[in-house]
């Protein structure tokens, strides 16, 4: 009998995979998609570097970084140009760039939002105001990201500071989304100091004379590297892409139907997204299956366009934009790659990543949906010209929605999980979105396997 089984080929899938084997346990990954890696893919276009999913990982986490370094590819780690770094918001046409100094949503400066026209009078004097906050009664309780930064700080600092930041990160709404499971660190300000900026200058001075480096990290070659060496140092695993069609209880473990054939393993990870862990568990535990439905997902798209570099009259300054939702027709953020991220991009060439989150977009062709972000450039960039290529990816129900009560939920997962002895379950439903947390829980659920 096989030790395990897992279910997903993408990071958290590849990362189980590589730490079973490391612990001399083979096992069988089952991925329905011809390819692996899930949402990570990198392709060259036109001499760029085009990352259709993520292209990088917060540096500040780092089992990614960890996982970068077993595999050897350590020199080929790279960090985001922070000196470059500038985020511009979409007001009233004009493209205006966040005050320098903000950690989030949070001032730790004040000349720098005194004088940014982003944000109204009465805005800036609460936010300089915030500091004196006192701890208040109900400080640390759980509600949406809109109700706690509103709270502190008011309507416009939601709409114009966190909405769009988060937008870019969850892709999803800060009226749904849950301050404990999203925000965790500034809920611990606030039922420690009251003030997120006495907070978060508090943290500030603890970490003074630290070591300081890039906010983000990636490799030269881009993500998609990560996902090919993984594959090919885990030689014990095998790989079948088809689709996991149902799972069943056995007496000594678990049996996977794969083509018809029954696979049958002492172990089960499941490294696919909640809503088709939910499918595959119900017949072993209808609640589960209820509360694994019950993670909400958006979907995404990105379009990667490159330009000439002699045919974009307007300088690149910065990381990109984010459009606030009150702002938003259809396109949500941009990003400058050459200027982000280091050889990604030749010379003579421009390369513009924009994102899109409504779900009706998934059905428009390609052809429909670059036509549609161009149109949106050349307004608010005044970009006209033609660009040499167009990568449309499609991700339909990829990004997991951490919404208000994820933690309890994610509790009630934990206490029916521990009663199937063998099923572990690992991915971005549960306890962090970014590449980097996927590794970790990848690795973990290797680890209560195979434990060293």
């Amino acid at each position: 009998m096989r030790r395990a089984v897992i279910i997903g080929g993408g990071i958290s899938g590849l990362s189980s995979a590589y730490y079973l084997a490391r612990a001399g346990v083979g096992s069988t990954l089952i991925e329905r998609q011809p390819r692996l890696g899930g949402v990570i893919r990198s392709e060259r276009i036109h001499g760029c570097l085009v990352e259709t999913g993520p292209d990088s990982f917060l540096a500040e986490k780092p089992w990614a970084r960890e996982l970068i370094r077993e595999l050897g590819l350590e020199g080929e780690l790279i960090g985001s140009n922070d000196h470059l770094r500038v985020t511009y918001v979409l007001r009233g046409g004009r493209l205006l760039a966040l005050p320098d100094g903000l950690m989030m949503m949070v001032p730790t400066r004040v000349w720098p939002v005194l004088r940014s026209p982003l944000l109204g009078w009465r805005t800036k004097l609460r936010m300089a105001a915030e500091i004196f906050r006192r701890v208040p009664m109900q400080a640390g309780r759980d509600r949406s990201v809109s109700e706690f930064v509103a709270e502190h700080y008011g309507r416009e600092a939601v709409d114009y500071l966190a909405e769009p930041l988060l937008a870019g990160v969850y892709g999803g709404d800060p009226a749904e989304l849950s301050v404990a499971a999203v925000l965790p660190r500034f809920l611990e300000m606030e039922r420690r100091y009251g003030s997120l900026t006495r907070g978060v200058l508090a943290m500030r001075r603890r970490s003074r004379g630290q070591r300081s480096g890039p906010l983000f990290q990636t490799l030269r070659d881009g993500l998609g590297k990560l996902v090919e060496t993984l594959a090919s140092a885990a030689p014990h695993t095998e790989v079948i892409h088809r689709e996991a069609e149902a799972l069943e209880h056995r007496d000594d473990g678990y049996a996977v139907r794969v083509g018809g054939q029954w696979l049958e393993a002492r172990n089960v990870v499941l490294a696919c997204p909640a809503w088709e862990a939910a499918r595959l568990v119900r017949p072993l535990d209808g609640g589960l299956a209820a509360l694994l439905d019950g993670v909400p997902y958006r979907s995404s798209i990105t379009i990667s366009l490159g330009y000439r570099r002699s045919e974009v009259m307007r300088p690149l300054a910065g990381f990109g934009f984010l459009i606030p939702k009150r702002e938003r027709r259809r396109l949500a953020a941009c990003t400058w790659v050459g200027t982000k991220f280091c050889y990604r991009v030749p010379d003579e060439m421009v390369l513009l990543r924009c994102f899109l989150g409504d779900e009706e977009l998934l059905a428009e062709s390609d052809e429909a949906l670059g036509l549609l972000v161009r149109e949106e450039l050349a307004e608010i960039i005044r970009l006209r010209a033609a660009p040499v290529f167009v990568r449309v990816a499609r991700w339909p129900r990829s990004m997991a929605q951490y919404t208000v009560g994820h933690l309890e939920r994610l509790a009630a997962i934990r206490a029916r999980l521990a009663a199937l002895r063998g099923l572990q379950l690992a991915g971005n439903a549960y306890e962090g979105i970014g590449v980097s947390d996927c590794v970790r829980l990848g690795r973990e659920a290797a680890l209560r396997i195979a434990p060293r």
